[in-house]
């Protein structure tokens, strides 16, 4: 079964960057999509944020 939901180890293996960067990353994607501190952002949203491909966003992950 898949999440639909983003964690900070998803946004470091979709761009390699540091646990921080990641956490500042989907920090900016909440305020982007005028997200609570309680929401949170989804594959789908990440993806469209970031300019990438939702399913290969996902292939990386899953």
């Amino acid at each position: 079964m898949k999440r639909i939901v983003l964690h900070t180890k998803d946004v470091m293996i979709i761009t390699g960057k540091s646990e921080r960067y990641s956490r500042e990353l989907i920090k900016k994607m909440k305020e982007h999509y005028l997200k609570k501190s309680h929401q949170y952002v989804t594959i789908k949203e990440c993806s469209n944020y970031l300019g990438l491909d939702v399913d290969e966003v996902e292939e990386v992950l899953f």
